[in-house]
């Protein structure tokens, strides 16, 4: 059976799937093809689609876990609001990185206006979060970073990068400048890289998604 999608990870209670760049997970208003309407293609004979634990942005590529029957996703779930699931991502940041690695700390809240529509922005009131990082390589002007985050607030990596680096993700429309020229980044380039999900009397969830084709095209690899 063909899958629409490369499976990273397969048990009873759990799929991880490489979720490609640009798909959302949540149907368009206005139409469009979307995660949601393909959930029943993975099913592989269990009597209900899987359900999306977490989430990635529509241009975020990478891992993302599913879980197969609502006690597993009410456990998953659990694990991420404890902070005990591992995340790492990859990310291009538009702009040289001078510092080797750190730690950004700053909370997060969101807003919004009929104009602009609504954002994430750094906020003394607003919920924590904690991102760490290390930077891997520059190429071109551009920087591929590692970001390992401690929450999971919407947006976090973007709006950590763009604050704490002075450049916001290569491609992000929102942060950034959006799509680069040609030759550049047709998306946000963050790539959700590895998830480490602990289990209680099971083995880890354990999955890695390849380095997709458009970071390659910059002249990065992952290790």
């Amino acid at each position: 059976m063909t899958t629409p999608f490369p499976i990273l990870f397969e048990d009873g209670e759990a799929l991880v799937i490489d979720k490609p760049a640009g798909l959302p997970l949540d149907r368009p208003r206005a139409g469009g093809p979307s995660l949601e309407d393909r959930l029943d293609a993975l099913r592989f004979g269990f009597q209900r689609p899987p359900a999306a634990v977490h989430r990635l942005d529509r241009d975020t590529s990478g891992c993302l876990l599913l879980a197969r029957h609502p006690k597993a996703l009410k456990r998953f779930a659990a694990a991420f609001e404890a902070r005990q699931v591992e995340k790492r991502y990859l990310g291009i940041v538009a702009g040289a990185v001078a510092e080797e690695a750190g730690t950004i700390a700053l909370s997060l809240a969101k807003i919004s206006s009929a104009r602009d529509g609504w954002r994430m922005i750094v906020a003394r009131k607003g919920k924590p979060a904690v991102t760490h990082w290390r930077r891997l390589a520059t190429l071109g002007g551009v920087t591929l970073v590692e970001f390992r985050p401690e929450t999971g607030r919407t947006h976090q990596i973007r709006v950590h990068a763009a604050h704490a680096f002075g450049h916001a993700l290569l491609g992000d429309p929102v942060y950034g400048s959006g799509p680069a020229p040609a030759g550049g980044a047709a998306r946000t380039m963050l790539h959700a890289a590895g998830l480490t999900v602990p289990r209680e009397g099971k083995d880890p969830i354990l999955a890695v998604a390849p380095l997709p084709a458009d970071f390659a095209a910059l002249g990065f690899t992952d290790g």
